[in-house]
């Protein structure tokens, strides 16, 4: 099965190429030490994703303190640290502007400055204790990966309860939330991460999925505007997560390419599949039959019938 999605993945290369640099988005500025204004040379600046997608690049500035990086999905929102030898770490959310440069220059504090200004301290600072919200999402994002959905949604409830502005607590929630069937959590949960980012893609897929389940379909309908268009880039992304076997990452984005092409039979076949390794017979079927509905003859029809066999 792992065979078959490289296969398709090459099977559509070439339909994303040319669509490659549509959400680039490029970074900019120059890092300068805080008290000299001078530039600091060959400055580590690394970028994290904090949504669904993993991404994680290390980038290095020049000589003179400037930097400049290319990310080819600006629709994720991410989180840069710049660190430098005998400086401060600085970290930052970003969220770039997408095809155009987001200008950020920095400064970083000398570490000797920083020493001496908490030097004055009376006595030892007590040893800070772990943020109970954060440790509910972490707990929670083991039980996600681990597949125990119900007890993952406890603690992403818990962890929003306790830090309303967690933004990834909120994603997670409307992730697994989806998962559970729990349309109207998801709706709610998914609404509150897009009104901290309105700009989050994936929200907008769950908020369709769900109002689509839901029955609502002119919300379902406002949702789809603000999805990507572009299926194939999509599945190329889904492709990629399958390959790496993390199928529970990877539905979502599936469902995500169908919601922006429902005529796009790859991502019918895959999500099939998918649900055959996850033992969803009745949703393998429906995708599996979809994925014939509009390839009868296609290169994976003989698979997609001997599956059907096989799920009913």
């Amino acid at each position: 099965m792992r065979k078959t999605v490289a296969m398709s993945l090459l099977a559509i290369a070439a339909v994303s190429v040319s669509l490659f640099g549509m959400g680039e988005g490029r970074l900019a500025g120059k890092i300068t030490d805080s008290v000299t204004k001078k530039g600091i040379p060959n400055v580590s600046i690394l970028v994290v994703s904090t949504g669904a997608r993993n991404f994680k690049q290390e980038f290095k500035g020049d000589k003179d303190g400037s930097y400049r990086i290319l990310v080819i999905d600006a629709t994720l929102m991410y989180k840069i640290t710049y660190s430098a030898p005998g400086y401060q770490s600085f970290q930052t959310p970003m969220k770039m502007k997408i095809g155009d440069v987001t200008v950020k220059d920095v400064e970083l504090a000398p570490a000797a400055a920083a020493a001496a200004a908490a030097a004055p301290a009376a006595a030892p600072a007590a040893e800070a204790k772990p943020d109970p919200a954060v440790a509910a999402y972490n707990e929670g994002a083991t039980l996600f990966n681990s597949g125990k959905y119900p007890e993952a949604s406890a603690k992403f409830q818990e962890a929003v309860a306790g830090k309303p502005d967690m933004i990834a607590g909120w994603q997670a929630l409307a992730r697994v939330s989806l998962q559970t069937k729990d349309y109207p959590k998801a709706i709610e949960a998914a609404n509150k991460a897009v009104s901290f980012d309105p700009e989050e893609p994936e929200m907008y897929a769950i908020l369709y999925h769900a109002y689509i389940a839901t029955g609502d379909a002119a919300k379902a309908a406002e949702a789809k505007k603000k999805m990507p268009a572009n299926a194939a880039v999509l599945f190329n992304d889904a492709a990629k997560l399958i390959n790496s076997g993390k199928d529970a990452a990877a539905e979502p984005v599936l469902q995500q390419a169908i919601a922006a092409d429902d005529k796009f039979a790859p991502a019918y076949y895959e999500l099939g599949m998918l649900y055959v390794r996850l033992q969803k017979n009745a949703e393998a079927k429906t995708n599996l039959q979809k994925y014939l509905d509009l390839e009868p003859n296609g290169k994976d029809a003989g698979t997609a019938k001997e599956m059907l066999k096989y799920v009913k």
